[in-house]
């Protein structure tokens, strides 16, 4: 049987301040960390594939 989710009627999650410039310097340094992970993360991938393939012809 399936449980069924609750669906939150809510028109924000959070304070009712506006955030600070610390926060959203947080949640922007935040942000630009997990891009550059998942571009050297895709790096990576790209690389290890190009040199399976090498690899495989070899």
């Amino acid at each position: 049987m399936k449980n069924k989710q609750k669906e939150l009627d809510v028109d924000f999650i959070g304070g009712q301040k506006p955030m600070t410039k610390e926060e959203e310097l947080a949640i922007s340094e935040f942000i630009r960390a997990e891009k550059e992970k998942r571009r050297l993360k895709s790096l990576r991938r790209t690389k290890t594939k190009t040199t399976q393939r090498g690899k495989q012809t070899t």
